[in-house]
């Protein structure tokens, strides 16, 4: 019993999965170039006061900001002794490679066919395959049955539809639509 209690040792955290404090302040500078490259795409947008005397740059700048602050942090913590309070990720040691290309695929037919079929239709199957590919990391059964199909295709239409209709009726935002009429 007293092997599976947690240990109290910091070198202990070390010897597990919990990466090296110079990784961890290695992702922290990451975050920072991140930070710094948004930053520069920001640079690149106007800066004419809109409504409010608010630009479209100001959203831009707070996220780069927001984000350079966490990266600092980051590099803070894992220069001041690491990540002290991070517990063991855990999961599989391998990665699942058939539910990862089950989202994948969603993703890339719906950016591929939503031309074709329409914002409702192409973000149904998008949901429909990352479901199936949820489904099988989980380890459920029966994920190819009629039933759980025609569920998780129903489900992706009462979501993407009243977001198309939200968007193409009330925000005269322009979405691809399957037919011309804007409802669909």
């Amino acid at each position: 019993m007293s092997e599976l209690a947690p240990s109290s040792d910091p070198a202990a955290a070390d010897a597990g999965s919990v990466p090296s404090p110079f990784w961890q302040a290695a992702v922290g500078a990451a975050v920072v170039l991140v930070a710094a490259g948004m930053a520069f795409g920001a640079l690149k947008i106007p800066g004419d006061a809109g409504y409010g005397g608010v630009g479209p740059n100001f959203l831009p700048w707070v996220c780069a900001a927001v984000l350079g602050l966490c990266g600092v942090l980051l590099i803070r913590e894992a220069l001041t002794g690491g990540y002290r309070q991070a517990a063991d990720p855990g999961g599989a040691p391998r990665a699942a490679l058939g539910p990862f290309v089950w989202v994948t695929a969603g993703l890339l037919l719906n950016a591929a066919l939503i031309v074709e079929l329409g914002f409702i239709l192409g973000c149904t199957l998008c949901y429909a395959l990352a479901v199936q590919g949820l489904r099988r990391a989980n380890g459920q059964t029966g994920r190819l049955a009629p039933r759980a199909l025609a569920v998780d295709v129903l489900t992706g239409l009462a979501i993407s539809a009243p977001v198309f209709w939200l968007f193409t009726q009330f925000l005269a935002i322009n979405l691809p639509g399957l037919t011309n009429t804007g409802w669909l």
